[in-house]
Parts: C-alpha cells; sequence; structure tokens
C-alpha cells in the first residue's frame, strides 16, 4: 500500500483516535514539551467518562496539564520525570507523583519496560514526499515512546517543524492521524535584569573560540549568548537550544566546526522557544535533533572538545553541594539534564571542560525580602542534585568560585568571596564555628 492511502485510511477526528486507542489501565506518554499534542490532550480529557486508571507521564508540558487538575484526579494520574509550575501543585496535594531520574536514562526506562508505554501522543509534521513526518520539535525521549508504544497517536500540524536527526516515523507506523493547524506552543525569552548580565559577564569570561556549548532556558542563558557575539567557531551540544542561539548562528560565532563529535551540527534533544526558533529549525541540515540517552549521555558528552555547560540551581551550600529540584522539600523542578553534563563537561577527553553553575547570589522574594542563595547548609529536606564531589565552577553576579580539587575551607572560602556582600557576615561566622579556624 503506498503511503498517501496509509495516511488516509488512518486519518480520523481526535475524539475517535482516544476512544479508540486509550484504554482503562493504561500509561500515556505526552510528547515532551512543544510536542504535546493539545488538541488530543483535551480530547482524553474530554472523554474520561470512558475510562479508570490511566497513568500519563512525560517531562515538561507546555500547557497547563490539565490531567493534574482535581476534578481529573479520579481518572488521571500524572507520574512525571520532571515537574514545573502546572504540575508542582498537584505533586504538593498528592494527585501526582515524580519519579528523581537523570534524562538520559529515561529512553533505557522505556526500553526495558520500567516505563511501560501503553499509548504515545505526539505532534509531527506533515510527512515528506516519502512518507516520513517529523517529530519537528522533540527526539530526548519521544522517538523511544513511539518506537515502545503499542499505539501512537500522532496529531500532525502543519506549523510543526520539519527537523532533521532521529527525528523521522513513516506513516505507517502511525496508528492514529489527526490533523490540525495550531501554532506550537512558545516560551519567550526572559527578560533580562542587570544581574542576570552581571553573572552572564562572568560566565562568558569562561567562554572561548571553538567551545561547545549547553544551556538551558532563562535570564541567564540568554545573557550569556548575548556575550558571545564575537567568539568565533563555537559548537552547540545541548539537550535543548532557545532563541538566543538563532542570534548568535546568524551572526557566525556558531558553526561547529571545531566539534570533535557531530561536526558541523547543532546536536539537540528538543527545543522550545518562540516561532522565531522554529522557523529557524525547519528544515535546517545544521541542526540535529537526537535521542536524549545519545546527547545527555556522559559518556558521550566527555566526547566533545572544550565542553561547557551551564545551568543553575536553588541553593548551593558551603561544601558545593548544590540544590536545584526543591526548595526545602517543596518539589519546583527536576533533576533534567544538569548531572549529565556536569559528569560529561569534567570527564571531558581534552581535559578542558567546564561545568558551571551560574546564578544570582539572592533570591528575591515577593514581599520584597531576600535571602542569600548560598547558604551555611541546604534548607532542610532539600534535595542535592549535584553532589559537592561534582560542583565545578559556580558563579554569581560577584564572581566566580573554582571548586574542582579545593578542601571544604577552600570551598567554603571561594563561596562566602561570591556571595551578597549583605550576607557574608553571617557565611563568615558559620565557617569559623564549622571548621574551627578564621576566615
Amino acid at each position: 500500500m503506498h503511503w498517501k492511502e496509509a495516511y488516509q485510511q488512518k486519518l480520523c477526528t481526535a475524539n475517535e483516535a482516544v476512544s479508540a486507542g486509550i484504554h482503562s489501565g493504561d500509561r500515556v506518554v505526552f510528547g515532551h514539551g512543544a510536542c504535546e499534542p493539545e488538541i488530543l490532550v483535551k480530547a482524553m480529557i474530554d472523554n474520561k467518562a470512558a475510562y479508570s486508571d490511566i497513568t500519563v507521564s512525560q517531562m515538561v508540558s507546555a500547557s497547563p496539564a490539565a490531567t493534574t487538575l482535581p476534578e481529573n484526579s479520579d481518572v488521571f494520574r500524572y507520574e512525571g520525570w520532571f515537574t514545573g509550575a502546572y504540575a508542582t501543585k498537584a505533586i504538593q496535594e498528592g494527585r501526582a507523583d515524580y519519579v528523581p531520574i537523570f534524562f538520559h536514562e529515561i529512553p533505557k526506562m522505556i526500553r526495558s519496560g520500567v516505563f511501560r508505554v501503553d499509548v504515545a501522543m505526539i505532534t509531527v509534521s506533515r510527512p515528506d514526499e516519502h512518507g516520513y513526518v517529523s517529530l519537528g520539535v522533540s527526539s530526548d525521549y519521544t522517538m523511544q515512546a513511539v518506537k515502545s508504544a503499542r499505539t501512537v497517536i500522532a496529531e500532525v500540524n502543519d506549523q510543526c517543524p520539519y527537523t532533521y536527526g532521529e527525528t523521522f516515523i513513516p506513516v505507517e507506523e502511525l496508528d492514529y492521524i489527526v490533523e490540525t493547524s495550531r501554532p506550537l506552543p512558545e516560551m519567550p525569552p526572559v527578560p533580562v535584569t542587570p544581574v542576570a548580565e552581571a553573572v552572564a559577564k562572568n560566565v562568558a569570561s569562561l567562554i572561548k573560540d571553538g567551545d561547545n556549548l549547553q544551556l538551558g532556558i532563562g535570564a541567564i542563558p540568554e545573557a550569556t549568548l548575548a556575550q558571545l557575539g564575537d567568539r568565533k567557531h563555537l559548537g552547540i551540544h545541548s539537550e535543548m537550544i532557545s532563541d538566543g542561539v538563532v542570534d548568535l548562528y546568524n551572526k557566525g560565532a556558531i558553526d561547529c566546526s571545531r566539534k570533535t563529535l557531530d561536526n558541523g551540527k547543532m546536536v539537540i534533544g528538543f527545543i522550545i522557544g518562540t516561532k522565531k526558533l522554529y522557523d529557524f529549525a525547519d528544515h535546517n541540515p545544521a541542526i540535529e535533533l537526537r535521542q536524549i540517552d545519545y546527547v545527555n549521555h556522559p559518556e558521550v558528552v566527555a566526547q566533545l572538545n572544550d565542553m561547557v555547560c551551564i545551568n543553575s540551581c536553588v541553593q548551593v551550600d558551603l561544601l558545593g553541594q548544590i540544590a536545584s529540584e526543591s526548595i526545602g522539600p517543596k518539589l519546583i523542578s527536576g533533576v533534567g539534564g544538569q548531572v549529565d553534563f556536569v559528569r560529561g563537561a569534567r570527564d571531558s577527553h581534552d581535559g578542558k571542560g567546564r561545568a558551571i553553575i551560574a546564578m544570582p547570589s539572592v533570591l528575591e522574594k515577593k514581599d520584597g525580602t531576600r535571602i542569600s542563595k548560598i547558604v551555611p547548609e541546604l534548607d532542610e529536606g532539600a534535595a542535592v542534585t549535584t553532589s559537592r564531589n561534582d560542583a565545578d565552577y559556580l558563579i554569581t553576579e560577584y564572581g566566580i568560585a573554582h571548586l574542582t580539587g579545593r578542601t571544604m575551607r577552600d570551598r567554603a572560602r571561594l563561596l562566602i568571596g561570591i556571595a551578597h556582600p549583605d550576607f557574608r557576615e553571617g557565611l563568615i561566622k558559620s565557617f569559623e564555628e564549622r571548621f574551627k579556624t578564621k576566615y
């Protein structure tokens, strides 16, 4: 059968797809981020009277995660591999769960059956002339979910970019096809504050021509990219990219020409940003989306020369223990790829990798008070994301602390030196009490 005939046979409405494809007791895995098929998710929720005991799994939701709402908790149980604003409240109130896991391990867990996938619901591009759709904005764990699922329900969106790499799915492997035309969810760049810019300048001072970069999303990564316009031959190997990469590429600073792995290609796991980014990625041979057990695996990252990873955190204590997932016991995020890249960069085969944790020195609370992000001890109940043994560079607007190879006393002194001046006196007192010596 020609692929066009198969396509027409599988074409249906969203309600028909979820009614036929999803059964009580199933685990339904959504595509990651902007790959989440909003039309299909809504149809599934509208059809909830037909189900019981449905588990929903994904990393980050780019929509309001309606499966976590109280009125849906009698049918849907959210079991996330990350969390965020939409899922946090449900987790705190016992309607949802979080699985602590390194990002690069998720495809393996799917393949092995630890994370069973009954139904994969995804957003894909229109098929090309050969009958292949593209996952467009997410390969990471999404491709493995498609490969392992009993049933694949695809929202074919003509506004989804067609990207290269490990993204291609033949129409024959889709069980139900629902055509839509909607803008993908967007995540506009976060406004850059003077503090974020000051942090970014310190980060940029460690980045040289030919370095390979991993960056997340937020004010500091965007501000850092803005500082790198005069660099040459930068490479990208990152679980994600954001809009700032587009500007840097167009300036000629990024060409990936010195990469020792995937030379000439920006290798990423997923894309989330604005239409500017999605249009940049569409049919762009300079970009390859790969599964996250390749992109994020520390052994793969370590094969890259001059690897620089840039991440952030909630708190760091005077020993260098880094908390990035929770405020005390209150979960606000997940492990994600931070530890994957920290360990990969530190093991970089040329010994020139740099693992950076960059943050403002204080947290500004809604009531106007400020809290130091460098503390004597992590808040009670806080999860340690990156251990003190893995900590490398810590950066604030007040400077750079290089912790690798330093004693506990030296680490503490270096961290106090980049803390906000208003909090240094208290930190020094804690230092002297702990280490029985003068600061």
